[in-house]
């Protein structure tokens, strides 16, 4: 069979169904970024971003997903996977104050690495030493240049540009630079333009995605050059450390921890981007979350109107340049700007969509055609998303029952009861799984989780108190 309509649809059931087996946290970290390419003499074929990622999949969801594929899709016999380009959406940060000439029909070509401007290793430092100090590939691409500002991101910006601009000697105003954002807002951007702009000063710099640290940790364990590996990722001026919401190991993230600490007691400047605060950060050791949140935390918020109108202003003057006869209506324009609100990235798949098909088609980009190609992008906000820990803090509230008490083996009707509607709120208001409830109340089994859930929607439907008791703990952790 080969990719179209019909395979991206059964490839939606499939990661549907992976999320209902793994739960939201599993998923988010390891299936979010695998893409089916196609489905042809019975192989299914998957890309994904990094060697590191078809490695950790191969090894462990390689029979998950045949079985799954195999129900979803006709005579599936296997998988493979592969390793797709370093290719990036153009994204939040991606936009020139002046409009540049891009080709939108080369928007897919992977950009070419920036030369890295870093001190030659010694004769006594081995290749795995060299291979830390390269970090991972950087975008040329991104840089303070072409970061486009708004209120949501003007803090941010200005953490990044102090952190790029300090001198090795001179006291760090706040470490660890901790930036929080969803896909899509400019996070790697500010990242990646640091990098650039400290290696220009002639710093030591080093920038790793928390996948590209987990394989560099676990090639150096195998080859016995660990202390190697340590002391050079010690020795840098500034480290910088994308996706952290996927550190997950033990023993990496103590090695992790012990960095974190080195750099910082010797006033060495670390920055680590997520894509939640450091308390969410659940697989993340306790003592790596405390060290994080001790530094100054700043959250990129979604673009207001004006930004997003500036975005598209940028986008369209690029393609433009490829497409000299295209034609954007301010109207459509606006309506793209008040409706598309998520992202920077959904922008640009926005504007992708609505110049391709003119090209395409011959269209008159109208906003009757922009309702109907951007449809999916046009859907209503998505809600806040609730806690475990919201919904423990409300009920512990509202019954007089610390939250010791509600995580604690105690078995009486005043701390059994207010912990079962936490639970059954947990499993109906949040995606996760029984066994992720289970664990964030006292490590209980999901069966203890499951005869909660029960109960209470059994007493909510034959107890109309309950019903309403349920409703205004629903609306008070809404709020």
């Amino acid at each position: 069979m080969t990719l179209g309509r019909a395979g991206q649809e059964e490839w939606g059931r499939v990661k549907l169904r992976l999320k209902a087996e793994l739960g939201e946290d599993v998923f988010s970290s390891w299936f979010t970024r695998v893409n089916l390419e196609s489905c042809d003499n019975g192989v299914v074929n998957l890309s994904v971003p990094t060697q590191f990622l078809k490695n950790w999949l191969q090894g462990r969801y390689r029979d998950r997903l045949i079985r799954i594929c195999q129900d979803e899709f006709d005579a599936v016999r296997n998988i493979e996977f592969f390793v797709r380009g370093a290719i990036r959406p153009l994204g939040m940060g991606l936009g020139d104050a002046e409009p540049q000439n891009v080709d939108m029909r080369q928007i897919n070509v992977p950009p070419k690495p920036v030369p890295r401007v870093v001190a030659p290793p010694s004769a006594s430092e081995n290749r795995e030493a060299e291979d830390v100090l390269a970090g991972s590939p950087l975008d040329q691409r991104y840089s303070f240049d072409n970061f486009i500002e708004g209120k949501s991101n003007a803090f941010a910006l200005a953490a990044a540009r102090r952190a790029s601009d300090q001198r090795p000697g001179e006291p760090v105003a706040f470490n660890p630079l901790y930036l929080q954002a969803a896909v899509g807002l400019g996070k790697t951007h500010l990242l990646q333009a640091i990098a650039h702009q400290a290696r220009a000063a002639g710093r030591r710099v080093v920038y790793l995605t928390a996948e590209h640290f987990m394989y560099r940790f676990v090639a150096a364990l195998k080859s016995q050059s660990a202390l190697a590996f340590k002391d050079s990722l010690r020795a840098i001026d500034l480290l910088l450390i994308d996706d952290l919401q996927f550190l997950q190991g033990k023993q990496i993230q103590q090695e992790f921890c012990h960095t974190l600490n080195s750099l910082i007691d010797n006033a060495r400047q670390v920055v680590v981007a997520a894509d939640r605060p450091p308390v969410d950060l659940e697989a993340v050791d306790e003592r790596v979350k405390s060290r994080l949140a001790g530094g100054l935390l700043v959250e990129i918020g979604e673009p207001d109107y004006d930004m997003r109108r500036k975005i598209l202003n940028i986008r369209v003057a690029a393609a433009k340049r490829a497409f000299p006869t295209l034609v954007v209506s301010d109207a459509v324009l606006d309506y793209v700007a008040q409706n598309v609100t998520a992202s920077g990235r959904d922008l640009d798949g926005a504007v992708n969509r609505l110049v391709h098909q003119n090209q395409l088609t011959g269209e008159e980009i109208s906003l009757d055609m922009a309702e109907l190609a951007l449809r999916d992008l046009l859907r209503g906000k998505e809600t806040r998303r609730v806690k475990i820990e919201d919904i423990q803090r409300v009920v512990s509230k509202h019954y007089n029952v610390s939250k010791a008490d509600m995580l604690s083996a105690r078995r009486t009707q005043t701390v059994v009861l207010p912990r079962q509607i936490a639970m059954y709120l947990s499993k109906t208001m949040t995606p996760r799984s029984l066994p992720e409830i289970g664990r964030r109340f006292g490590n209980r089994d999901h069966t203890t989780v499951l005869h909660a859930v029960r109960k209470i929607e059994a007493l909510s439907n034959a107890d109309r108190t309950m019903k309403e008791l349920l409703d205004a703990l629903k609306r008070q952790i809404d709020a």
